[in-house]
C-alpha cells in the first residue's frame, strides 16, 4: 500500500508544471488540443500529455529597413514597430507555426505595399495616418493566429541624399518666399501710413511748414552736422506772411 501511494506521490509530483502570471498554457493530451491552462501549478502527466506556455504581455517586433518605391516613383527606407499581444493562446499555437515570426514578416510586406500606394509628400506628412492603416490590415489578418496589433509606430523613413538635398532647396525657397512676402506687406502697410500722413499734412494749412521746421530741428541736434537746406518757396511766402501779421 505504502509502495503505490510513494509512486503516486512521486507521479504527482513529476507532473507538476508552473504557469506564471503573465502567462497561459496549452495542454494537448495524446497530442489533441484538451485545455488552456491558468497561472498557477497544473498537472501534466508525462508521456500522455503535453503543454506549450504562451507569454501573453504585450510584445514589442521591430521591423526592419524595408526599401519601397513610393506612388510618384521615390525609393525610401521605411521601418517601424509593433506593439501586440497574444489575444487567444489556443489560435497562437495551433493555428501558426512561429506566430512572432509569422507577424514580422506580414508587417514587412504589408508595410511595402502601404507604402507604395502613398506619395512621398504623404508618407513625410501623414505618418500616424498611414502608420494607422498598416495597423488595421495587420491586426485583421492575425486575428486568425490569436494575436492583436495595439500600435504601429513608423520609426524612421530615409531618402536617398539627392531627394534630401532637393527637399533642402526647396524648404529653403519657400522660407525665401514667406519672407519676401511678409516683407513686401510690410512695406506696403508703411506706404499706405505714409499717404495717409501726407494727405493729412497738405490738407491742413501750414502742417507742411511745421513738419518741414520739425525735420530740420532732428537733423540739427548734433552739432557736428553741417546742414545745407533749400528752403522752399512756400515757406517763405508763409514766413512773409507771418511778418505782416
Amino acid at each position: 500500500m505504502s509502495y503505490f501511494l510513494f509512486l503516486a506521490l512521486f507521479l504527482i509530483t513529476i507532473s507538476i508544471r508552473q504557469i506564471n502570471q503573465y502567462q497561459k498554457g496549452v495542454r494537448f493530451t495524446l497530442g489533441k488540443f484538451t485545455s488552456i491552462m491558468e497561472p498557477g501549478w497544473r498537472l501534466v502527466f508525462p508521456i500522455i500529455q503535453g503543454y506549450q506556455k504562451v507569454d501573453v504581455r504585450t510584445k514589442a517586433v521591430d521591423v526592419p529597413d524595408q526599401n519601397a518605391i513610393t506612388r510618384d516613383n521615390v525609393t525610401v527606407r521605411v521601418n517601424a514597430v509593433i506593439y501586440y499581444k497574444v489575444s487567444d493562446a489556443y489560435k497562437a499555437i495551433v493555428e501558426v507555426e512561429n506566430f512572432q515570426y509569422a507577424i514580422s514578416q506580414y508587417a514587412q510586406t504589408t508595410m511595402r505595399n502601404i507604402v507604395g500606394e502613398v506619395t512621398l509628400d504623404e508618407l513625410l506628412s501623414s505618418r500616424d495616418k498611414i502608420a494607422e492603416r498598416i495597423r488595421e490590415i495587420v491586426d485583421k489578418e492575425t486575428d486568425a493566429w490569436g494575436l492583436k496589433v495595439q500600435n504601429v509606430e513608423l520609426k524612421d523613413v530615409s531618402l536617398p541624399a539627392d531627394m534630401e538635398r532637393t527637399i533642402g532647396k526647396q524648404a529653403e525657397a519657400e522660407r525665401e518666399k514667406r519672407a519676401v512676402i511678409i516683407n513686401s506687406e510690410g512695406e506696403l502697410a508703411a506706404s499706405e501710413n505714409i499717404s495717409r500722413a501726407a494727405a493729412v499734412l497738405s490738407a491742413t494749412p501750414g502742417a507742411l511748414h511745421l513738419r518741414t521746421l520739425q525735420s530740420i530741428n532732428d537733423m540739427s541736434s548734433d552739432q557736428s552736422n553741417t546742414i545745407v537746406y533749400m528752403i522752399p518757396m512756400e515757406a517763405l511766402r508763409a514766413m512773409e506772411g507771418f511778418t505782416k501779421k
